[in-house]
């Protein structure tokens, strides 16, 4: 669904962010040595409840310094991720390789468990490739030194690398997928030659297990990976549907992570199967919501709570809620109209000094969904 900062700041340009996009085409359409793929590998599955549990810590360079990076801001949450949330996982994801391996650095230290994804897009493969092998030979040093942690070599390509889909940019290769203006044959080859080259990419510098965050719905070799990853953005009536459609990434026999899952606070957003970020006037300036939303962060905490249940009960490898903090999507309290936080799937809200000020001060506070999750998270940490 929603992940890197840099998508998000080519988004915003053109009026839809990456954490929008990707939870709209999500419903439409790992550590200590390597070990072998296919079916030996099964028997991790059968681990009783959830492997691991945590939270996506997007890195990015930000549109303005309000939003942008800082290694202060980023202990202070890692600190939060472990201590208040009770997380034992932090997806740090992103672009840059000096703020990916920063991040990952804090987090190893603090003693959470790493999944490690570089997400580069809108430049040459060439880029995307050793922008994704320098993170890895860091992933390595990290596991070297004891660190607990996975590399991906990325998520959703057809979206990040050029030349999968048609256009330059994110958004115009959103665009002409929507506008069925996609081959889909010549899209799966070129799909298909860039993830094994990524899947080379990472198994040259990283010797501990490989994984890719896929959409749900989208074809990959799994042989390539130690681990099947999967951003899930389904809405079912009732648990026996995800069970049945989870499923059939377990058919692989391997571990299968949740690489991002969640929804939006307002009622009504998980029904929307993804799509709750489509609730903003990009066209009105200041941003404006559309419609009468009524806000309701127990939603979004619900919503949460019921497929983490569903994940324990398959012993699935790991899940990460999407996401941690979305600073770009402030929460107005008492302006609805521009409530931009209705549209964000973090599970803490951002707060302005100033309000609609672009150059004020920006903190966060916990939603309900924050104070679920810590709560289950505890309650699994103490059960070992």
């Amino acid at each position: 669904m929603q992940k890197t900062e840099n998508t998000k700041s080519a988004g915003s340009a053109g009026g839809i962010s990456r954490a929008q996009f990707l939870a709209g085409t999500a419903s439409a359409g790992l550590a200590a040595a390597l070990l072998p793929s296919g079916p030996a590998r099964a028997a991790e599955g059968r681990r009783h409840g959830l492997g691991h549990r945590g939270v996506v810590y997007t890195v990015g360079a930000g549109e303005t310094p309000a939003t942008g990076f800082t290694t202060a801001r980023m202990r202070k949450d890692i600190r939060a991720i472990r201590d208040d949330l009770h997380a034992d996982t932090v997806d740090v994801t992103g672009d840059g390789v000096e703020r990916l391996t920063a991040t990952a650095a804090e987090a190893a230290e603090r003693g959470l468990h790493v999944w490690l994804q570089p997400t580069l897009g809108d430049v040459p493969e060439q880029d995307i490739l050793e922008h994704l092998a320098e993170t890895g030979r860091f992933a390595e040093r990290l596991r070297r030194q004891g660190a607990s942690v996975d590399f991906s070599v990325g998520c959703e390509f057809w979206l990040f690398v050029p030349g999968i889909v048609p256009g330059d940019t994110v958004l115009e290769r959103v665009r002409n997928l929507l506008d069925g203006k996609v081959d889909p044959v010549r899209m799966q080859r070129r799909l298909d030659r860039f993830t094994a080259k990524a899947a080379a990419a990472g198994r040259s510098v990283f010797r501990g297990r490989l994984g890719y965050a896929a959409a749900q719905d989208d074809r990959v070799d799994w042989r390539l990976f130690d681990i099947v990853g999967i951003d899930y953005y389904s809405y079912f009536p009732h648990r026996a549907d995800y069970v049945r459609e989870l499923r059939r990434h377990l058919r692989w026999g391997k571990p299968l992570a949740i690489t991002e899952f969640g929804t939006c606070a307002y009622v009504g957003a998980p029904e929307t199967g993804g799509m709750g970020w489509n609730v903003v006037d990009h066209d009105k300036h200041p941003e404006e919501i559309k419609g009468d939303l009524v806000r309701s962060e127990r939603t979004q905490a619900a919503y949460l709570m019921q497929l983490l249940d569903v994940f324990s009960s398959l012993d699935l490898y790991a899940a990460m809620a999407f996401e941690f903090v979305t600073l770009d999507a402030p929460h107005r309290p008492g302006d609805p109209r521009h409530d931009l936080d209705l549209a964000s799937y973090a599970v803490t809200k951002t707060i302005e000094d100033r309000p609609h000020d672009p150059a004020s001060r920006r903190h966060w506070e916990p939603k309900e969904a924050f104070h679920a999750l810590a709560r289950r998270y505890a309650r699994e940490a103490r059960r070992g």
